[in-house]
């Protein structure tokens, strides 16, 4: 068998080594676990003589599992096939996926999604589950993996998977150079100032300062609407104004916190944050038009079907874009549509998604719309269905403008380089910008924290195909994972050790300020700068020269700028 494009990417980095599961072929049932459920062998195999066959279960989550031996801190790539016997009348298709459980020395237990597929039906056939996976950096008692996901009543069919160990290039200094590489090509411009000078003047007396005021590139978070609009919270506002040139309201354009009883709407506390943020000088994201996964739908929306249902919803998509008309640059239509397919389902239209983009394009064509969903980058279980749903929607011409990639890195596990960058140049294939758009790590250790947020940071400012990164949170009062993601704590807004790197981050090494004597550097002055506006100030024998200030905003291509220096 050929290995897949994004294992021949991988190798580049690093290589495959060890199979830890016994019997991935399913030819006789050990040492496979099918506790309080049935599996027997049957000859409709993927490959070899047998597959098995999983029936009477109970729950979603109940599949053939194996005990595998997995070490913390490295990382695994799991594959499997899988395909459904059965479709269901209210279900259109089935999510399917391969599942890791840790259980720690210390009790606790940990799942993930290792490999996992949008939703299938019998007609897909065989299909293939495939991605990779971190251990995180704590004492493991036991490791399993498990085949789950479609509903109790569907039987399935299960062949060759794999667990292998992933041996991927760790070297530092390499990876920081492609990044820095990357950085200076695509975030930076050449600045040339030219400089004349009466005869009067000598070059010593004259210093020349090109000096970065904003960025252009975005950087931003999500907020707290309830905090952002309470008077007290002054710090809180301020901070968002002084650090971050974008933001996404958390929860307050959602649907559901909008409308959370038919007829009874409240858009003020959306509106009114998205003003004050703009009133600062942000831009703002718009989160998210509707989300089709069923604990996010309000329970009478749930209780609509067919033409009533389609009206409700393209009624509230179309007064939504129209409340926040020239307010928002962007929008998330249907949030995580990877892993949510209630819409489609009750419908009965598997093509729906296209639908609510097509009204959302064309409520409002100048805002950018979006696809948004998780385990794309963070994580690799589904980052080449991610690659082909963007495809379809380009394909699709319903407006589609970007990919957004939720990145919350799981509790004590290191960002890698490595992985995010592959991950990121398969989803780039798409031909698509991406966003950044909902990144948090997890650590106790502030100071490890600030290391993991440096790590992705870098990975991501220096990666071509990102477009803006915001972080889901920076407050530990207000961030949903608390202080082990915060980058300021306390009633103070109190920098810990990852606020302090990232701002050192944003604020001086990714920003520019430099000063150039003419003696020393001559009348034309060459600054690599990041892109962003810019101030020109001179100074000629100490004191500043107010009358010959200059600004101008650095993008892509070079900058040429002139400044004449008289003796007043």
């Amino acid at each position: 068998m050929k290995p897949s494009v994004s294992i021949l990417v991988l190798l580049l980095w690093g290589y495959v080594q060890g199979e830890l599961l016994t019997n991935g072929g399913f030819e006789t049932l050990d040492p496979w676990s099918c506790y309080n459920f049935n599996c027997v062998l049957v000859n409709d195999k993927h490959s070899g003589q047998h597959a098995m066959k999983v029936s009477h279960r109970t729950v979603n989550y109940q599949g053939p599992s194996q005990i595998i031996t997995v070490e913390q801190g490295k990382t695994y790539q799991a594959s499997g096939y899988i395909k459904l016997l059965i479709d269901q009348a209210d279900h259109m298709s089935q999510r399917v996926a391969m599942e890791l459980e840790l259980r720690y020395q210390d009790g606790t237990k940990y799942y993930q999604e290792v490999a996992a597929h949008p939703p299938i039906k019998v007609a897909d056939g065989w299909v293939q589950l495939r991605g990779q996976f971190a251990i995180p950096t704590k004492q493991i008692e036991r490791a399993r993996v498990y085949y789950q996901g479609p509903i109790p009543s569907v039987s399935f069919l299960v062949d060759d998977a794999s667990v292998t160990e992933l041996k991927l290039n760790h070297d530092d200094h390499t990876w920081r150079n492609i990044t820095d590489q990357v950085i200076r090509t695509h975030r930076m411009s050449n600045i040339r100032i030219n400089v004349t000078t009466a005869a009067t003047i000598s070059n010593e007396d004259v210093q020349i300062q090109v000096i970065q005021k904003k960025k252009s590139f975005p950087f931003g978070s999500a907020v707290s609407a309830v905090a952002y609009n309470d008077p007290s919270q002054v710090k809180y506002r301020d901070f968002i104004g002084k650090h971050f040139n974008w933001a996404v309201p958390e929860n307050a354009l959602k649907w559901k916190h909008i409308e959370p009883r038919q007829g009874h709407k409240d858009y003020q506390q959306a509106l009114d944050t998205v003003h004050g943020l703009k009133k600062q000088g942000l831009k703002v994201r718009g989160h998210n038009l509707v989300w089709s996964k069923e604990p996010r739908i309000q329970s009478f929306v749930q209780a609509m079907s067919g033409d009533a249902l389609r009206q409700e919803i393209k009624n509230h998509i179309e007064e939504t874009m129209n409340k926040t008309r020239g307010l928002l640059q962007h929008w998330d239509v249907n949030n995580e549509m990877l892993h949510g397919t209630w819409y489609q389902d009750r419908l009965h239209d598997p093509d729906y998604n296209l639908e609510l983009f097509r009204i959302a394009h064309h409520a409002d064509p100048r805002v950018k719309l979006f696809l948004n969903d998780y385990q794309v980058v963070a994580d690799g279980a589904l980052t080449e269905p991610y690659l082909a749903q963007a495809r379809h929607f380009k394909s699709a011409n319903v407006g589609l403008y970007g990919i957004g990639v939720q990145c919350h890195f799981h509790d004590e596990l290191e960002p890698n380089p490595y992985l995010i960058k592959q991950r990121l140049d398969l989803l780039a294939q798409a031909g698509l910008p991406i966003w950044v758009t909902e990144l948090d790590v997890g650590a106790e250790d502030e100071n490890k924290r600030a290391d993991f947020y440096e790590k992705a940071l870098k990975s991501f400012y220096g990666h071509p195909a990102v477009e803006g990164i915001l972080f889901w949170g920076f407050w530990d009062q207000k961030d949903w994972r608390g202080e082990k993601a915060a980058l300021v704590r306390g009633p103070n807004l109190e920098l810990t050790a990852a606020g302090r790197r990232v701002l050192d981050l944003f604020e001086n090494q990714w920003m520019t300020d430099e000063t150039h004597v003419l003696s020393h550097s001559g009348h034309r002055i060459n600054v690599l700068g990041f892109h962003g506006d810019y101030e020109v100030h001179v100074r000629y024998q100490g004191h500043e020269r107010k009358d010959l200030v200059q600004t101008f905003t650095l993008s892509p291509g070079q900058h040429t700028h002139t400044v004449s220096i008289s003796v007043n």
